[in-house]
């Protein structure tokens, strides 16, 4: 995996977390979105999409367990 991952001063790799409308993504995902009306995406400092998950914490767990420090996205 060659993605730029931004690092900060303290030597951590950056990800971003935000919340997306599932009415915004495309029809395959919002199908499997189920009733949810919002997943959270992680994204690098380039803004590619590393990931889609159904919660918050859950984008910041994901996040940390692949040794990355989550920043949420307002």
């Amino acid at each position: 995996m060659n993605t730029p991952i931004e690092i900060n001063t303290e030597g951590n790799r950056i990800v971003y977390v935000k919340a997306v409308d599932v009415a915004d993504l495309p029809r395959d995902v919002r199908e499997q979105a189920g009733d949810l009306n919002q997943l959270y995406a992680v994204h690098d400092s380039d803004g590619q999409q590393l990931a889609l998950v159904a919660d918050r914490k859950m984008a910041f767990i994901l996040a940390r367990e692949h040794d990355l420090s989550p920043v949420a996205v307002h």
